[in-house]
């Protein structure tokens, strides 16, 4: 009498739960055991993270920070906008320092970027940039294409509604009008590579990096501002003006069943090829949601699923750029 069925499903139903919970079993394991970088930086170095909002660094890098961390590379955070695209963008700066001080990352070494341009009357362009480290204040600076042409102030510069800014040189004076955000937090924007390659060089060389990790050419969530720190990263990479033995890691996308399997996603990483993997174990998956908790203003309910089913937050798997 031929199988039905019935006779060769049964074991295939028995099976699978058995194959489940070896799956489940091994990916734990791994977290205890914890597999940590397999390249990138070694201990006594200096990474920097660069992100694109604030909230990124939990979201998204939470376990290359803590493996980092533990590592001795002393990880710094370079975020490239306030995240203003809903007008919380003093609101999400201090979210970011808490999340940062969750992850262990001291104010001295979180810095927010708040770029700004106008036109001036006399024909040059001027470019501001508010560069906010989160345990000072606001420090301001107007750039001009001429080196001659360099402003410093201690105070914003940015006009509001009628009001305008006297800038005084010793070429004349120029009035400024309320400049509009070159960098700003939004989906649909991609940001100027040559603007953004040269702010973090210039964050890279006074900080004395030697490891960047950010997005790759996914951006992991397709964010136009995400995929253009990796454009503005492959710049300069490609074009030889990082600094001598400074490398770059690109923070992995993966797929849609992968990226919202939260653990599971242990053992699919550790048999495919990369240059770097960050696994936290239980206890640093929960500090890593604690960071992510701290951004309030963002906890909207499909961000509670991303806490809980998230990938990113339990392990992150980088390639060298």
């Amino acid at each position: 009498m031929a199988a039905g069925p019935w006779c060769w499903g049964t074991p295939a139903a028995l099976a699978l739960p058995v194959l489940l919970l070896l799956l489940l079993g091994g990916a734990r394991r791994l977290r205890r055991g914890r597999a940590g970088a397999r390249g990138g930086a070694r201990g006594g170095g200096r990474a920097l993270v660069l992100t694109a909002h604030p909230d990124d660094e939990a979201m998204f890098f939470a376990p290359a920070l803590l493996g980092l961390r533990s590592a001795g590379a002393a990880p710094a955070v370079l975020c490239c906008s306030a995240g203003n695209y809903y007008n919380q963008g003093e609101i999400r700066k201090k979210e970011l320092e808490q999340s940062c001080c969750v992850l262990g990352i001291p104010a001295s070494d979180v810095t927010v970027i708040d770029h700004r341009w106008s036109r001036s009357c006399c024909g040059v362009h001027l470019r501001r940039c508010s560069i906010q480290r989160t345990d000072t204040v606001t420090t301001s600076f107007a750039v001009f294409p001429n080196p001659v042409f360099l402003f410093f102030a201690s105070n914003s510069l940015e006009a509001t509604g009628d009001q305008r800014s006297e800038i005084l040189q010793n070429t004349g004076t120029c009035r400024t009008a309320p400049g509009s955000r070159d960098l700003p937090d939004d989906p649909a924007v991609e940001w100027d590579t040559q603007l953004l390659a040269t702010l973090v060089l210039e964050h890279i060389e006074a900080k004395n990096i030697n490891l960047v990790v950010t997005f790759d050419a996914g951006g992991v969530s397709g964010h136009a501002n995400h995929i253009s720190l990796y454009n503005a990263v492959r710049y300069l990479h490609s074009e030889g003006k990082l600094p001598e033995g400074c490398r770059v890691l690109v923070l992995e996308s993966v797929n849609l069943c992968r990226k919202y399997i939260s653990f599971l996603d242990v053992f699919i990483s550790c048999l495919l090829p990369g240059d770097a993997l960050f696994i936290l174990t239980e206890e640093e998956t929960e500090q890593a949601k604690r960071a992510m908790r701290c951004h309030r203003s963002q906890l909207l309910w499909f961000r509670r699923l991303y806490l809980r089913f998230s990938r990113y937050l339990v392990l992150n798997s980088l390639r060298l750029l």
